[in-house]
């Protein structure tokens, strides 16, 4: 420890001001210790370790410059006049620091000491028999400029649980807390008192968080925060105190494997530091140790759920849990993280099993090189501290050091052998830590050198060395979107292929085919046509044929999955659903062999997956029954994925969820469904965060987004539609064209969708353009070859905003370029593949001529207009989509009123009634009064048409009575206009029926 500090003097310690004060004139302070560790109690339960404790940190704190004095197994009466010795000493100190490891307890608002000769009845006097804390803490906060008190007494309580403390035999009892000392509350709390001007701070520092007890450590050991004081405080390096203190409790969170972390309250007026920053150590050990310190302040600003993936990923494949944060490091001075957090665990896992591979192979590594050994050994501890970055370097010096040796050995065959075999284990040790840092080009150089070392001498390692470079290929074109890396990858698999016997196929064969799929399914979802993603699928199949045959479930499920992933792609580009019926059908068979009590995981991700394609399903044929099955999924997925245990995939599934609500709502008219989706969304950004997760959370808003639309179905203000607008626009300032251009294009065509229904309702022909603007944006990246689907609703959308500004604007041209737009539409929504699209579509078209019938001089336009409208209604029902069959029939009846209108002819009128009654099982007056309204205006004009045909009185009664109707809804909603407009029918009526 003190072989490199040359003199006491140096470690003089001083306060550096934050402000004002150059750094000649800082002030070199005096400092007192004591140091206490209790061990051998005589009457509750013994700890082993405060004993050793209190020995080093005595000896640290000396060699720091304290006047220090430790202290071991007191008594009541010891302790009590120890604390009160320390504190007389600190009078003429400028710091005190109090170390104490023991038992401790908490109660009624005191922190307690207890010395060894404590029992259980020593309850009932606390005061008498135990000694407070609070106390001499306060008196040293009054007399001393900086007090530090560390507290490794938060173990276990030694005393039967339900125990009280009484401070005097006659004083109210307190309950006992459960894990020793921690931060209390109150007049006594041991962080809250305000210091005196003089004083320049306090720092209370405890063995673990509060309510959650430290471990003791290995008998004859130290305890896991003594020793990562030992090891910081120690090496401090004129590092500030409060850093220092961070990095020890990201080593005991990292050597107890997340079981405990200290917890530290600090008041610090000024930096503290204590000494000056001794001479660098030198050697392999202060490169590991430099970048574990960094690692450890790293890991301190890591947000909780970035802790909880790695945490995650390191317990479920037995990785040290320090390496993969050095890797999580790694990928942050190397490139952006990953935002998608299911890409950040898939990376996150990856990079395990190549950790663990490295791990697993290191006994195979021989070599008669010294020098190379130890850099070798160097780097397996460097990855054990998570000194990634300094593991390759070490093994950067190791293949300097082979390529010095390489040419040593060639005259003897044997030796040449083993020489080549150890050598291709150093590069392919060097891309394993090149890979650890996402440098997977590197990697990928490294381990094509030791195929070449290897190939004609050993052609298992060959076989593996070719197969961890077509790995790298594939995970450097995967990160880059290169296609150059995934074409290698393909060749290297080629390679591995042509080794293998041509009539094997076995485990391998099968191994490496479905790897090679994997790749053309990565060049498949990026390229423009199915090819790739078809040969893909293939060869998923003849693989998953040769994990039957050989009884690996496992692998063939997962095949089974990646088939059913490529049927769902391909269905999305294609107006046929086949396709994703045929990938419900592979999820399905791979849900028969992924059992939940056996691989719950898996089993809750495959249910997912099945509720999207049945979701996808649904909304192809309007089919209620699927988007119910949808939703079972989730709900099911979710009853496995818990926010506490997996909370971005607990946050994907409410999104699905949300989704299908919404989807059900729709079809059910029922708005406590779009209540629900909003809660599922909500619960999702919960986790999907803006900060830690942006493009996530952008998605769930365009969601969020759409369920606000779908409310505003049931209201006729724009309070909702404002607030879909405000979350449309706020995940367009995350979401971006060329890096997602898919989502982006999503959220303008949902934004058009929010527009034009706030420009309807408004009468904004600026606002209803603004929704035309995003609609063709979103066309920009939804191209017809690419995406046809997505191209005909663009259109379809646009059809729509003009039709309504045809109405607002009372120019016709907008009638025609609406039905135009609707025709393009229908070239890619066929009626067989996609019928709901389809019906809907053709409605709008009939509403379109409609409009356009007035100022049509031949009844052509109406005559379209039903034609279309009366097909529409063939596929459109009241139970699949009650809303859209209500506006068609409305539609309908308009135009078989105004064909009797203009040809003076009543054949159409009474179809035009059964039409407008038709559309008030939907539009009934509680709930869309509005709506209603219309429709017995509607039925007025048709029972006035029939009265003027001959129906007389009659029909002029059953007119009057329906514009009464319509009058007072239209009165009750507050549409003056329309009140007039029916009064005046009535008054015309009413002079018929006098003449």
């Amino acid at each position: 420890m003190t072989a490199s500090r040359a003199t006491g003097a140096l470690f003089a310690i001083f306060v550096a001001l934050l402000f004002a004060l150059p750094a000649q004139a800082q002030k070199k302070l005096s400092g007192v210790a004591l140091v206490i560790g209790q061990s051998a109690y005589e009457h509750i339960a013994p700890l082993p370790n405060p004993a050793n404790d209190a020995r080093e940190m005595m000896k640290l704190l000396t060699d720091l410059g304290f006047d220090a004095r430790s202290v071991t197994d007191r008594d009541a009466g010891r302790l009590r006049r120890d604390l009160e010795r320390f504190a007389e000493d600190a009078e003429e100190a400028d710091v005190a620091f109090l170390y104490y490891s023991g038992h401790g307890i908490e109660a009624g608002g005191e922190n307690w000491l207890l010395p060894v000769d404590v029992d259980h009845g020593s309850l009932d006097s606390a005061e008498e028999t135990m000694v407070p804390l609070s106390g001499l803490i306060e008196k040293l906060k009054r007399s001393v400029p900086v007090t530090i008190v560390l507290l490794d007494a938060c173990r276990t309580n030694p005393f039967p649980a339900g125990s009280l403390v009484r401070a005097t035999p006659g004083a109210e009892p307190a309950p006992m807390g459960e894990s020793g000392l921690t931060a209390v509350r109150g007049a006594t709390s041991l962080t809250e008192a305000r210091p005196s001007n003089d004083n320049l701070g306090t720092v209370i520092g405890f063995a673990a968080e509060p309510g959650l007890p430290a471990l003791d450590g290995a008998p004859g050991a130290n305890s896991p925060y003594a020793t990562a004081l030992l090891r910081h405080l120690a090496a401090m390096g004129g590092a500030e105190f409060g850093q220092v203190m961070r990095m020890v409790t990201e080593e005991v969170y990292l050597s107890t494997r997340t079981q405990q972390r200290p917890w530290v309250n600090e008041s610090l007026r000024r930096q503290l530091y204590f000494g000056v920053a001794p001479d660098e150590s030198q050697g392999d050990e202060a490169l590991v140790t430099g970048e574990r310190r960094q690692l450890l302040l790293t890991i301190a600003e890591l947000p909780d759920i970035n802790r909880l993936q790695v945490e995650k990923v390191a317990l479920r494949d037995g990785v040290p849990l320090d390496a993969l944060y050095g890797i999580l490091r790694a990928l942050d001075e190397t490139a952006e993280p990953p935002s998608d957090p299911s890409e950040m665990e898939k990376m996150l896992e990856a990079q395990a099993g190549r950790l663990r591979k490295m791990l697993s192979e290191r006994a195979a590594l021989r070599t008669d090189d010294p020098e190379i050994a130890r850099l070798s050994e160097a780097a397996d501890r460097a990855i054990a501290e998570g000194a990634i970055r300094t593991a390759r370097l070490f093994m950067d010096r190791a293949v300097a050091r082979v390529e010095e040796t390489r040419q040593d050995v060639d005259d003897l065959e044997e030796l040449l052998r083993r020489k080549r075999i150890a050598d291709a284990a150093i590069y392919a040790r060097r891309a394993d830590a090149s890979a650890l840092v996402f440098a997977f080009t590197e990697a990928a150089d490294d381990y094509g050198r030791a195929f070449d070392l290897v190939e004609k001498w050993d052609e298992d390692l060959a076989w593996n060395y070719k197969n961890m470079q077509a790995e790298a290929l594939r995970s450097h074109g995967r990160a880059t979107g290169e296609r150059a890396a995934l074409d290698a990858a393909l060749a290297a698999y080629d390679t591995i292929l042509r080794m293998l016997p041509s009539d094997d196929r076995g485990s391998e064969w099968a191994i490496t085919r479905n790897n090679m799929a994997v790749v053309l399914n990565d060049i498949g979802e990026r390229g423009e046509d199915a090819a790739d993603l078809l040969k893909a699928m293939t060869m998923f199949e003849e693989s998953m044929a040769v994990f039957e045959r050989l009884g690996d479930d496992a692998n063939w499920s997962a095949a089974q999955n990646n088939i059913g992933n490529i049927h769902l792609a391909l269905g999305q580009r294609e107006a046929d659903p086949a396709r994703i019926e045929q990938a419900i059908e592979a999820f399905r068979a791979a849900l028969a062999r992924r059992e939940r009590a056996s691989v719950p995981m898996e089993w809750a991700s495959t249910q997912i997956n099945i509720g999207l394609a049945s979701f996808t399903l649904g909304e192809r044929r309007g089919d209620a029954a699927l988007i119910a099955e949808a939703e079972a999924a989730y709900r099911a997925a979710l009853e496995v994925f818990t926010r506490e245990a997996s909370p971005m995939d607990w946050g994907m599934a409410q999104n699905n969820l949300g989704n299908t609500l919404n989807a059900l709502g729709l079809r059910s008219n029922d708005i406590s469904y779009h209540d629900r989706a909003a809660e599922a969304f909500e619960a999702a950004l919960e986790v999907r965060t803006r900060e830690a997760w942006p493009q996530m959370w952008a998605t769930t808003q365009v969601n969020l987004g759409n369920t606000y639309v779908h409310r505003a179905r049931h209201d006729l203000d724009t309070e909702n539609l404002e607030k879909a607008r405000a979350a449309y626009e706020a995940a367009l300032t995350v979401l971006d064209r060329r890096a997602s251009p898919l989502n982006w294009a999503s959220a303008q065509n949902n934004l058009g969708n929010a527009l034009q229904t706030i420009g309807q309702r408004t009468a904004d022909v600026e606002v209803l353009q603004q929704a035309v603007d995003a609609f063709n944006n979103a066309r920009r990246v939804y191209k017809r070859k690419e995406f046809p689907i997505d191209w005909a609703m663009t259109h379809h959308n646009v059809g729509n905003t003009l039709r309504l500004m045809a109405t607002v604007s009372n120019e016709p041209a907008h009638y025609r370029g609406a039905v135009t737009a609707f025709r393009q539409a229908l070239s890619e929504y066929r009626r067989e593949a996609m019928p709901m699209q389809w019906a809907n579509t053709m409605a709008m078209i009939g509403g379109a001529l409609q409009g356009m019938s007035y100022t049509d001089e031949t009844l052509d336009s109406l005559t379209q207009a039903v034609e279309a409208t009366r097909a529409a209604l063939e596929v459109l029902t009241v139970d699949n989509a009650p809303v859209e069959w209500a506006t068609a029939q409305n539609t309908l009846g308009t135009c078989l009123l105004n064909l009797s209108t203009r040809s003076g002819d009543g054949a159409t009128l009474a179809d035009a009634l059964a039409a407008f009654e038709a559309s008030k099982k939907v539009f009934d007056r509680d709930s869309q009064p509005l709506q209603w309204a219309f429709a017995e205006n509607n039925i007025g004009d048709v029972h006035w048409n029939l009265a003027a045909l001959g129906g007389g009185n009659a029909e002029y009664a059953k007119a009057i009575e329906r514009f009464e109707n319509a009058k007072q809804a239209f009165g009750e909603n507050g549409q003056l206009g329309a009140v007039m407009l029916s009064e005046q029918k009535i008054s015309l009526i009413r002079q018929a029926m006098e003449e």
